[in-house]
């Protein structure tokens, strides 16, 4: 049976004292929504659905972005989640399948958890996603009855002996989507709120002679976000959560606590990450690569062997093949180098191609912009760039050429040709001290305020 997820992103998050919307506040460097969408995205649906409110034109170009085929609908005003779910109900009109609901505040429900309910779904009309807390606290209590779901009492109405009852609900429900939006019809606003309430659903559907069942996950997977407080401990399970998942895979982290990853960071198995290595969007790393410590890595992709660090920056449109080297405070853009190449001291490489065991000296700068346009620097095989050159874009450099040390490069350099572009040293003896005398004269009479 095809599924289809409905996300519930309409809240302001008003403790989150942000004008932005809460679902857009980001974890791992996307948004909150984005990674609940990542959780149903393994159960291949054939309809996503974003509720969204309070900042829909954000909401909706954020969803697009991730994913074209999602749709967006408005709930102008918000009166409760089963009037969120309810806002769905056009956007699934002709769909024949079970809906997941899901919230965008809600980032951590794991893709097999969801799978466990599609499968317990088969024998109940609804299921709900429960979980054991650790402290109960005001979460409403799921009271069962063998594996059937009797109710869900609100801590405010509980008895003490249901206040006793760990296993919470969290919100999350799987139900036929005629079925759900049947039951949603029935439910009222009868509480201080007025407020329309998904869980009444499951009173409504037992009433009806309907098998209700819960699902069980790890507490963790229910953490909801709702302060600056509750995002920094979301991204503090996550960032844990990755790091040992890489582990486990076969990548060293040598200090793991201080590497911080991306939501879709990839990086391969026996890959060493040293200490305090910033991983951006967007980053995939191949077997066998070493990154040393300091470096900031986003929008690129280093290959098998790859050497990259300490303290080098790779930015969006980097591409280092295989056994390339990025050494020290280097910082490469939208650079493609091919295999062996090496960039090791103080340097800046952007909107280039470099061609295959070709050395750039230590500080080597393509100058790449004009002031309007960015231009290409294109540098061939087994080619030698000397220190301190400047590569002044656009420019092309031949195979196995060279640049000696201290060139302005501002025209093609041919294959096997040497290019020497500095002006003539001239010494003028003596001339050195005078000059300090005059310096040391003016800073005299600067200090004593004579002009």
């Amino acid at each position: 049976m095809s599924t289809a997820l409905v996300i519930l992103a309409a809240g302001k998050g008003t403790r989150m004292n942000s004008e932005m919307p809460k679902v857009l506040h980001q974890i791992a460097n996307a948004p909150m929504l984005i990674h609940a969408m990542q959780s149903g995205a393994p159960l291949s649906p054939a309809r996503t659905v974003i509720v969204a409110g309070h900042g829909f034109d954000d909401v909706k170009a954020a969803v697009e972005a991730h994913d074209p085929d999602a749709s967006v609908v408005l709930q102008a005003e918000q009166k409760g989640t089963a009037h969120a779910v309810d806002a769905a109900r056009a956007a699934l009109a002709d769909f024949d399948g079970d809906v997941i609901v899901l919230f965008g505040d809600t980032p951590f429900v794991q893709p097999e958890t969801l799978e466990r309910m599609v499968a317990a779904r088969g024998e109940n009309a609804v299921v709900v996603l429960g979980f054991d807390a650790t402290d109960p606290g005001k979460y409403g209590r799921l009271v069962m009855h063998g594996d059937q779901l009797e109710s869900i009492v609100e801590y405010a109405d509980a008895t003490d002996e249901q206040r006793t009852i760990t296993f919470c609900n969290s919100g999350v429900m799987l139900a036929d989507c005629k079925t759900l939006y049947a039951l949603i019809d029935e439910i009222e606003a009868n509480n201080a709120q007025d407020e329309y309430y998904l869980t009444d659903i499951v009173g409504i559907a037992r009433a009806r002679g309907l098998s209700v069942s819960a699902v069980a996950c790890d507490e963790a997977e229910t953490l909801g976000i709702n302060s600056r407080l509750h995002l920094a401990q979301a991204e503090a399970v996550f960032q844990t959560r990755a790091r040992i998942e890489l582990m486990e895979m076969g990548v060293t982290l040598q200090q793991p606590e201080t590497v911080m990853l991306s939501f879709d960071t990839v990086i391969g198995r026996d890959t060493v990450i040293e200490p305090n290595v910033y991983f951006g969007p967007g980053v995939t790393v191949e077997s066998g690569a070493h990154i040393r410590a300091f470096s900031h890595l986003e929008g690129c992709h280093v290959s098998r062997g790859g050497v990259v660090g300490p303290y080098a920056r790779l930015r969006p449109g980097t591409e280092l093949a295989e056994d390339v080297r990025i050494g020290n405070f280097v910082e490469i853009k939208n650079a493609v180098l091919d295999e062996g190449a090496k960039v090791n001291h103080l340097t800046y490489i952007g909107d280039a191609s470099i061609g295959a065991e070709t050395n750039i000296g230590a500080g080597t700068i393509t100058c790449n912009y004009d002031g309007v346009m960015k231009h290409k620097t294109t540098i061939g095989r087994n080619a030698f760039i000397g220190s301190n050159t400047m590569l002044v874009a656009p420019v092309t450099i031949g195979d196995k050429a060279m640049t000696a040390s201290g060139s302005v490069i501002t025209t093609n350099v041919p294959d096997d040709a040497l290019a020497l572009a500095r002006a003539k040293q001239v010494n003028k003896p003596g001339l050195a001290s005078k000059m300090f005398e005059l310096l040391k004269l003016k800073k005299k009479k600067r200090d004593k305020g004579v002009e």
